[in-house]
C-alpha cells in the first residue's frame, strides 16, 4: 500500500536510529534493520538529523518520498502538532459489571458521544443507571460474549470517521484526542494508541499507612505495576508491528479509522489476545498502527496477588490461538544461528573458537556491505549488538516460555557453568531494567527481581498451558536462521 505523505506533516528520525558512513547507512527501525541510502537522500537525512525531535516537514516531492519510506520502515515517526477539537469520534466502552469503574470512565469522557456495550452483566440495571446519568447510549448482550464481541457491537453502531475503544476501567487524560487525532493526517495510519499507565497512587498511600505484611506486599506490587505495567508500552513513540520494539498495543484505549476496519474487526472466537490479533492484521493489510505516549490514559490495575498472578497467566493462554492465526510470529526466540554458536562457545569458556565464530559472522555481513564506507566497523557493531540481543532473548524465554528449563538452570547454577551462564542471561537483564527504570523507593533490586520473575513465570505457565491444551508446540519453538550476505539496493 503506497500512499504519499501529505505536505506539511512533520517527521522526525526515531531516537533508535544510528547513521553510518556519512549518512549512507542507517540502523534501527521497526523491526530493527540496516538500510542503505543513495546520495540524493543525504541532504534530506542531514536536515532531519539537525531538526531532532521537533521534526521537519519535507518541502519537496523527493523529501516526502524519502520521509514516506522512513516512516514505513519505522526509522522515523510523524510529529504533528496537537489540534483542538471537537473531533469526529465515537467512543465505544465495553463493560461487564463494575458500575463504579464505568462511572469514572464516563466522567473522563464527558462531552463525547459514547456507546456502552453491556456484555451480559448479571445486574444490568446498575450499568444502565450509570450510562443514563452520563448521557451515554447503552446496548446489551443477553449473554457474556467477550470483549471482542462487545467492541464489534459498538463499532457496528458508530458512524463517525473515527472510533475510540476505551475499557471501562480506563480514564483518558484531558487533551488525549487533541494529541492523537492529528496522527491520522498520514493516510496509512489506521489506529493510534496512547500510553496506558496504572492509577495506583491511592493503593501506595494506603499500603504505606499499614503495618501488616499483606499491606507491605500490596505496596510492593503497586510500585512494580507503576514501573512495569503489562499495558504500559513505554515512553518512546513507535510504529507498532510484529517484531518491532513495540510489537502490539492493548485495546484498553485505541482509536481506529472507521473506514479501515469492517464491522467484525475483532475475532470473537478469542477471549484474550484479540487486541494483538487485531493490530497484527492491520499491519498485514498495509496499514500503520502508531503508539504515542504523549497522550496518557489512567487504568485501574489488579493489585491483589491472586488476581494479578491469574491475569498474567491468562494473558499467556492466548499464545496458541495467536500462533495458529499468525504462524511463526510467536517464536519465543528469533535468533541468528551464528550468534547462538558463539554464545554456546562462550558458555563453555571456549574463548578462541567463540571469537572466531563472531569474526566469521562479521565477515559474512561485511561481504554484504561491500563498497560501503566504514563497512568493517559497522559489521562488527551489528554482530556485537546481535549477540547481546540474542542472549537477552534466550534469557527472556528461559524466564517465560521455557520456564521449566529456566528453573532447572537457577537450581543448578551452583554446580554447572552452563547453568550459571543461563542464569546470568535470565537475571542480568532484570537487574539492568531495575537500574534503568529506578522504580519507587521501597522496591529494591531483590524485590524487583522476585516480582519480575513471578511476572514472567505466570505468563509462561499460561503459554505452556495453551500449548498443551491445543497440542501445539508453535508457541514454544525458536526460530533460528543462518543469514548469508545479500546486497540490497539503496533507498
Amino acid at each position: 500500500m503506497t500512499r504519499p505523505l501529505p505536505p506539511g506533516l512533520p517527521v522526525a528520525l526515531d531516537d533508535s536510529v544510528s547513521l553510518w558512513a556519512g549518512g549512507r547507512v542507517a540502523t534501527g527501525g521497526s523491526p530493527w534493520r540496516l538500510a542503505r541510502f543513495k546520495d540524493a537522500a543525504l541532504p534530506h537525512l542531514s536536515a532531519l538529523r539537525r531538526a531532532g525531535r521537533r521534526g521537519l516537514a519535507p518541502g519537496s516531492p523527493l523529501g516526502r518520498a524519502l520521509a514516506r519510506q522512513l516512516l514505513d520502515r519505522g526509522l522515523a515517526h510523524p510529529v504533528p502538532a496537537p489540534r483542538p477539537g471537537p473531533h469526529p469520534v465515537t467512543v465505544v466502552v465495553p463493560a461487564y459489571r463494575r458500575a463504579d469503574e464505568l462511572g469514572r470512565c464516563l466522567t473522563a469522557l464527558a462531552g463525547l458521544p459514547v456507546i456502552v456495550v453491556d456484555d451480559g452483566s448479571p445486574n444490568p440495571t446498575a450499568l444502565r443507571d450509570v450510562a443514563d446519568a452520563h448521557g451515554a447510549v447503552l446496548v446489551r448482550h443477553s449473554a457474556n460474549r467477550g470483549p471482542a464481541a462487545a467492541r464489534n457491537t459498538g463499532l457496528a453502531l458508530a458512524r463517525s470517521p473515527f472510533v475510540a475503544f476505551v475499557d471501562s476501567d480506563c480514564r483518558p487524560e484531558a487533551g488525549w484526542l487533541d494529541t492523537l487525532i492529528p496522527y491520522f493526517d498520514d493516510p496509512r495510519v489506521a489506529a493510534v494508541a496512547p500510553r496506558v499507565v496504572p492509577d495506583c497512587a491511592d493503593d501506595l498511600t494506603q499500603a504505606g499507612t499499614k503495618a501488616d505484611s499483606n499491606a507491605c506486599a500490596t505496596g510492593a506490587l503497586a510500585r512494580y505495576e507503576r514501573a512495569r505495567s503489562s499495558l504500559d508500552m513505554g515512553t518512546a513513540p513507535a510504529l507498532v508491528r510484529p517484531g518491532g520494539k513495540v510489537g502490539f498495543v492493548p485495546t484498553a484505549t485505541l482509536i481506529v479509522r472507521r473506514d479501515a476496519v469492517d464491522d467484525r474487526a475483532f475475532d470473537e472466537d478469542m477471549r484474550l489476545g484479540e487486541d494483538v490479533d487485531f493490530v497484527w492484521r492491520l499491519d498485514d493489510s498495509g496499514h500503520h498502527v502508531r503508539y504515542q505516549p504523549q497522550a496518557r490514559v489512567a487504568h485501574t490495575p489488579r493489585l491483589a496477588w491472586t488476581a494479578w498472578a491469574r491475569r498474567r497467566h491468562e494473558y499467556g493462554t492466548s499464545a496458541a490461538a495467536l500462533a495458529a492465526r499468525h504462524p511463526g510470529r510467536l517464536a519465543p526466540v528469533r535468533a541468528s544461528g551464528w550468534n547462538l554458536v558463539t554464545l554456546a562457545l562462550l558458555t563453555r569458556r571456549k574463548l578462541v573458537p567463540a571469537a572466531g565464530s563472531a569474526v566469521f559472522a562479521a565477515a559474512l555481513l561485511r561481504r554484504g556491505l561491500a563498497g560501503t564506507p566504514s563497512a568493517t566497523a559497522l559489521s562488527a557493531t551489528v554482530v556485537a549488538k546481535g549477540l547481546s540481543a540474542d542472549a537477552i532473548a534466550v534469557g527472556h524465554a528461559l524466564r517465560r516460555e521455557w520456564w521449566p528449563v529456566g528453573l532447572l538452570c537457577l537450581a543448578a547454577s551452583g554446580r554447572s557453568a552452563t547453568a550459571r551462564a543461563a542464569a546470568a542471561t535470565m537475571l542480568a537483564p532484570v537487574v539492568a531494567d531495575w537500574l534503568t527504570r529506578r522504580p519507587a523507593p521501597g522496591l529494591d533490586v531483590v524485590r524487583w527481581s522476585v516480582l519480575r520473575l513471578a511476572d514472567d513465570l505466570c505468563y509462561g505457565t499460561g503459554v505452556t498451558a495453551s500449548a498443551w491444551r491445543n497440542r501445539s508446540l508453535a508457541p514454544l519453538l525458536p526460530d533460528v536462521s543462518f543469514p548469508l550476505p545479500q546486497r540490497r539496493p539503496a533507498t
